[in-house]
């Protein structure tokens, strides 16, 4: 009798470390497919200082004029030369798209996801033409840079579909570390000043996910810190603490959050 029960236990503790092990592969699995996704994109950022930026920044630009502090939740868009959807065909379509990125917030099954937003422009007076929600589809019409406002679904993606908190910072070529793309000048200006883009992502496996509500997953995203100065490191860092010290929600699901930063080094401004 005694040996079967060393057994079972046995089994059920190998059970539970597979489970574990399983949802922290699946984390980094996503993280992984994430980052890899951000660092094509940002690797192709169009960096010129006539174009618009929609960025994290303490106050706004003339080249990214909805340029805010971003509480919570990050959000990001850019031009870049990836392929990006588009409704259009043919010639008309130009090798330039709106890139972006955002947790949804729409408070439907797509909440506290991380979405991102490749969306195809064709090349300024090639024709007429608008996009589904009736805005011009020509490159020049993109500035100031807002590609949220009356945004449709079409050119939309949910990149992660377990990732709750999305936070990003610079690595300026000074050396310091900054929530604000600029020292040299008030301007992004091409972000001439910046070095690397670093961000920090916070993603709950599917299995823990089911035992918190939405507006848990809400509340605790606001409740994980945005960068203040902190070092590399230091944001994921405060994050842990605050989740061990977390009691108000069932501790099965925050074992399984995890808290992933990487940084992204931009290729050289073209002025």
């Amino acid at each position: 009798m005694l040996l079967v029960l060393l057994v079972s236990q046995l089994l059920n503790s190998a059970a539970t470390i597979m489970t574990l092990g399983h949802r922290q592969m699946n984390a980094d699995s996503q993280a992984r497919e994430l980052f890899d996704r951000m660092a094509i994109d940002f690797a192709q950022m169009v960096r010129r200082s006539d174009v618009d930026y929609y960025l994290k920044s303490s106050t706004t630009a003339n080249d990214c004029t909805l340029c805010t502090r971003q509480r919570g939740n990050d959000q990001i868009a850019f031009y870049s030369t990836v392929p990006g959807w588009s409704a259009l065909t043919g010639a008309q379509q130009s090798p330039v798209s709106i890139i972006g990125y955002r947790i949804n917030v729409s408070g439907t099954t797509l909440s506290n996801r991380l979405e991102r937003l490749g969306e195809g422009l064709i090349w300024n007076g090639a024709t007429s033409d608008t996009r589904a929600d009736g805005r011009p589809a020509s490159v020049i019409f993109w500035a100031p840079l807002n590609p949220w406002a009356n945004a449709t679904n079409s050119p939309f993606d949910v990149i992660g579909p377990d990732v709750f908190r999305f936070e990003y910072y610079y690595l300026l070529k000074n050396g310091d570390l900054s929530s604000t793309p600029w020292y040299a000048t008030s301007s992004v200006r091409g972000m001439q000043d910046v070095s690397a883009i670093i961000v920090d992502i916070a993603v709950i496996d599917p299995k823990s996910r089911v035992l918190l509500s939405n507006s848990d997953i809400t509340a605790l995203a606001e409740d994980l810190a945005d960068y203040s100065g902190q070092p590399l490191g230091g944001l994921l860092a405060g994050w842990r603490t605050f989740l061990d010290g977390n009691t108000s929600l069932p501790r099965p699901a925050l074992s399984s959050v995890r808290f992933y930063e990487r940084s992204f080094y931009l290729s050289p401004a073209s002025l």
